[in-house]
């Protein structure tokens, strides 16, 4: 029965919405603790461009998965999943409400819908030969083969993100099967409520320019910079993420910081609509609120409220 599983609460929607600062007032509503499920704000050092949560949102109330690796790390799907499942644990056993918040659409179903990514071990040589392909044949090459191969992995998959598509061939290509059909599915462990935050997307695009226009004025260029001098390599793939690649052309002189800005903006807007393939406004297991309005977080506390009520009754 739900009633014997954990509650958990999740939250979700597109970048820019205003997940963070309306996580944070549900945490504090309802004596809760924010877990992230956002891919970028995992590593150290790389703050400004991932509009991580600032040191005094973070005060707040607690966070988990932040920070939590170097750049030059591999967080797998497969060690996320157990460190999200970790944290949500631990703050059960503390008698506070977790609430995972988010908008990496994979990494939120690996949790919330008990999800067993394939159990192939690393192939260096096949991973090296790839990449080896990838630079051969050209961006988003790679990517394309597999969307012939496997459609279903590549519509998953970003067609930036050469980790993720290297390993989906590697799979595919150690076992003969695809990988969309090797990723098992157990019972969610959680009693799961979902909350979506949505705005409409004119308005939604105006945040995305004013932050990435605040990302600049805080000093990402500065950011990366040091990033490079510690030795971390524009190859790697955490320095793939949305900002962080266009602003090493910045450094590099390949770009100008307004040039920069607008393929941030185009990407950004991409991203968006792939966030909603994810987390459709249609889904009857999401329960959405327009975020926007004057304290959107009291009602939304209030429903989340009458759920726990419910389920205990």
């Amino acid at each position: 029965m739900q009633s014997n599983k954990f509650p958990l609460i999740l939250l979700v929607g597109p970048t820019a919405v205003g997940k963070t600062e309306i996580a944070i007032q549900l945490a504090e509503k309802l004596n809760g603790e924010i877990v992230s499920a956002d891919s970028r704000v995992f590593y150290r050092g790389m703050d400004i461009g991932t509009a991580k949560p600032t040191p005094e949102e973070r005060a707040r109330v607690p966070h988990h998965l932040i920070d939590i690796a170097g750049p030059d790390e591999i967080l797998s799907l497969a060690v996320f999943q157990e460190k999200a499942r970790q944290a949500i644990a631990d703050i059960h056993t503390r008698g506070k409400l977790p609430l995972l918040v988010g908008g990496t659409g994979q990494y939120i179903r690996a949790v919330t819908q008990g999800w067993t990514p394939p159990e192939v071990k690393p192939n260096q040589p096949l991973r090296d030969a790839l990449e080896k392909m990838q630079k051969a044949d050209g961006g988003g090459r790679l990517h394309a083969r597999l969307n012939v191969i496997d459609p279903q992995a590549a519509a998953s998959i970003d067609a930036r993100n050469l980790r993720r598509t290297v390993r989906a061939l590697e799979v595919i290509f150690t076992t003969g099967y695809r990988f969309s059909e090797q990723r098992g599915q157990r019972d969610s462990p959680y009693a799961l409520l979902t909350i979506g935050l949505n705005r409409p997307r004119a308005e939604l695009y105006e945040r995305i320019d004013a932050r990435i226009e605040r990302m600049f004025e805080a000093g990402f260029v500065e950011e990366v910079k040091a990033l490079l001098a510690k030795g971390f390599s524009p190859e790697l793939p955490s320095m793939s993420a949305i900002g962080y690649r266009e602003v090493v052309r910045v450094v590099s002189g390949q770009l100008n910081g307004e040039q920069a800005g607008a393929e941030m903006r185009r990407a950004t807007r991409v991203f968006v609509r792939r966030q909603a393939n994810w987390f459709k406004e249609s889904d009857p297991n999401i329960h959405w609120f327009k975020a926007g309005a004057a304290d959107i977080s009291e009602p939304i506390a209030a429903y989340i409220r009458g759920w726990l009520e419910t389920r205990n009754n």
